[in-house]
C-alpha cells in the first residue's frame, strides 16, 4: 500500500464517526488537510460532503444536497428533531460565543453552568417549580454535550466549555428561524394561560 492510501482509511473512518478537531490529534488532522481531495471524491460516491473549517480547526459530514437527476442514496446521517429546551440552549450559546468573540481576543470560551442556567431562567413562565427546571436544564445540557457542542470542564461540571463547532450548525438562518418559532410558542403559552415553559417539553 502507497501512503496515500494507507491514510486515507483511517480519515475517512474518523470522520464517519464524527467531528474530527484539530486539538485532539494533529497527525490526523494534517492527514485530512493533505488527503482532501480523495477524501471528497469517496465521500461524494457515497452522498456526504465534507465541510472542514481550518481556521476553527474541525471537520465533519453532512448528507450531500441532491440535485433533481442524482440517484437515489439512503442518507448516513440521520437529522435529529430537537426539543424546545435543547434549541433554546443552542440559541443562548450561540449567542454567547458570538459575544465573546466580538469583545475578546481568547479563542476558548468557558462559562460557569449558573450563567446557563440564569440565560435559560429568562424564558421561562413564572409558577415553574425550580427543581423541575434545574433537571429540564440538566437534561438538555447533556443532550448538547452529546451532540458535541459543550465540553464539561472539571469533577463536578460546574464549568463548562462553548466549542466553536456550533457556529458551523448554529448558524444566523437557524437563529432565524428559532426566534419566530419560540415567538408562536410564547404566544401560545400567553394565550392558553399555559405554564408548561421547559417542564412538558
Amino acid at each position: 500500500m502507497t501512503e496515500h492510501s494507507d491514510r486515507l482509511p483511517v480519515i475517512l473512518i474518523a470522520l464517519l464517526k464524527g467531528v474530527v478537531y484539530r486539538e485532539d490529534n494533529i497527525k490526523k488532522w494534517q492527514d485530512l488537510l493533505d488527503h482532501q481531495g480523495p477524501v471528497r471524491d469517496y465521500l461524494s460516491v457515497i452522498g456526504l460532503e465534507l465541510f472542514l473549517f481550518e481556521d476553527e480547526g474541525f471537520a465533519f459530514l453532512k448528507n450531500r444536497e441532491k440535485n433533481e437527476d442524482d440517484p437515489e442514496i439512503p442518507q448516513l446521517i440521520v437529522r435529529r428533531q430537537l426539543s424546545y429546551p435543547v434549541s433554546l440552549l443552542l440559541a443562548q450559546l450561540r449567542r454567547k460565543l458570538a459575544e465573546h468573540d466580538a469583545s475578546s481576543g481568547e479563542e476558548r470560551l468557558i462559562i460557569d453552568k449558573q450563567e446557563i442556567i440564569d440565560l435559560m431562567g429568562t424564558f421561562i413562565v413564572s409558577g415553574i417549580n425550580e427543581v423541575q427546571f434545574i433537571r429540564k436544564v440538566d437534561g438538555a445540557l447533556q443532550k448538547v454535550s452529546e451532540l458535541g457542542f459543550i465540553r464539561f470542564l472539571g469533577e463536578k461540571k460546574e464549568k463548562i466549555e462553548i466549542k466553536r463547532i456550533i457556529k458551523a450548525f448554529v448558524d444566523a438562518q437557524w437563529l432565524q428561524e428559532f426566534d419566530i418559532r419560540m415567538k408562536e410558542y410564547l404566544q401560545y403559552t400567553e394565550e392558553s394561560g399555559s405554564l408548561r415553559g421547559l417542564v412538558n417539553e
